[in-house]
């Protein structure tokens, strides 16, 4: 039973990882083809602070609250999420 729980463990964190990292991805190119669109006189201006990527839906109990700050923790713990990232979340996942 240990060994199984390892392994669905290791699986939503590396699915959890790899969502958060096509959509870093997804952004970056967005940002990229807007900078190219923009007029080339005019300086660019910072893009504003975005939240953290987005954690799963809702979580309707206490269960899944859990478990979703645990993915986030295991995010954080290997440099996925920044600290103010993760707290952005924590507080989305706390106030749902």
């Amino acid at each position: 039973m240990g060994l199984l729980r390892g392994v669905a463990r290791t699986a939503v964190v590396a699915g959890t990882a790899t969502a958060v990292s096509n959509r870093v991805s997804r952004r970056q190119a967005g940002r990229w083809a807007q900078q190219e669109q923009q007029p080339q006189a005019a300086p660019a201006a910072p893009a504003p602070a975005q939240a953290a990527p987005a954690a799963a839906p809702a979580a309707s109990s206490m269960g899944d609250k859990l478990a979703q700050l645990k993915e986030l923790g295991a995010l954080k713990d290997t440099g996925v999420l920044s600290e103010a990232e993760f707290e952005a979340q924590k507080q989305k996942i706390l106030g749902s």
